[in-house]
């Protein structure tokens, strides 16, 4: 993807105000049918772990909150979404994005930032995995709640 900042930030906007929408409706029953992993409240939270991940350790370089839960394997990011209430996981989501963009407005696309371990990408590239992250698990809500 190589889109300038002011795109990029567009899309990604657009993305979490999608998936914000899709959501926003949602009852308890939907939010977590079909009672297994993958439910919308699964993905919701999965995304809300994402918004985090790109504003603690990549964007402000903080020790990433969820890494103890995450250690039980890949799918721990979904788990937590079933056990929680919808309106509990759209407000994590909510704050989340709400924190990313705020620490994102200060810094420099060119800035290099740890991801994924020791490795360093750029603040835009991360960014660019964002969108990419959340316009997959949009397909995966858009299957689930059947829009």
């Amino acid at each position: 993807m190589s889109l300038d900042r002011a795109q990029l930030v567009d899309e990604l906007e657009l993305l979490r105000a999608t998936v914000a929408w899709k959501c926003s409706q949602l009852t308890e029953e939907q939010a977590h049918w079909p009672g297994e992993l993958m439910t919308a409240a699964g993905i919701l939270w999965h995304l809300a772990l994402a918004e985090n991940t790109l504003h603690d350790v990549v964007v402000t370089g903080q020790p990433e909150r969820w890494a103890e839960r995450l250690e039980a394997g890949r799918d721990a990011a979904f788990e937590v979404g079933l056990d929680l209430p919808i309106e509990e996981v759209r407000s994590a989501y909510r704050d989340n994005v709400e924190a990313c963009r705020e620490a994102l407005a200060d810094r420099s696309w060119d800035d290099p930032v740890g991801f994924a371990g020791d490795r360093l990408v750029t603040v835009g590239a991360a960014v660019e995995y964002l969108v990419r992250e959340t316009s997959r698990h949009l397909v995966l809500l858009r299957g689930l709640i059947g829009e």
